[in-house]
């Protein structure tokens, strides 16, 4: 009989879901609560057309995101002032504490692996309803200059 605490290897299917704080669906990957990992959280996470999540942070981890396919924007600062387009194949950094939400203005999906610097991923994210307007302006703004002005 093996001991529940003694370290071993796992594998995670990502097919079972969850839904985050920040309004996005995740698929379940490797995170405290799935194999007790103790310093990192990793997961995947598909934004449908359109779909972007709720302006937040991570109040106590950094975050690294590879890009699998297709493209977002992310807008982020504490007024949500500066703007990234993120596509396949590149790696973005986002530090503790830096608000930022990732929006995806295309017609296709776009995924990524996620990782978290806190196993307990959805314990330190702190949405921001106090800048849910703001982005809800800058995304007009966006859509009415059309496709190029997110370039």
């Amino acid at each position: 009989m093996s001991d529940p605490e003694t370290p071993t290897c796992r594998v995670i299917r990502a097919t079972d879901t969850y839904d985050g704080k920040q309004g996005l669906t995740y698929f379940c990957g490797i995170a405290a609560e799935t194999v007790g990992s103790k310093g990192i959280c990793m997961h995947l996470l598909t934004i449908p057309p359109g779909a972007r999540a709720k302006a937040h942070l991570h109040e106590n981890h950094e975050t690294a995101i590879y890009i699998l396919d297709g493209e977002t924007l992310t807008l982020f600062g504490d007024r949500l002032q500066h703007q990234m387009i993120n596509k396949a194949g590149e790696l973005v950094y986002i530090p503790a504490g830096v608000p930022h939400l990732p929006i995806n203005l295309s017609s296709k999906p776009a995924s990524a692996v996620i990782a978290r610097t806190d196993p307990n991923e959805q314990e330190s994210v702190v949405l921001l309803p106090e800048l849910e307007a703001l982005a809800e302006e800058i995304l007009a703004r966006l859509k009415a200059a059309g496709p190029s002005a997110s370039s």
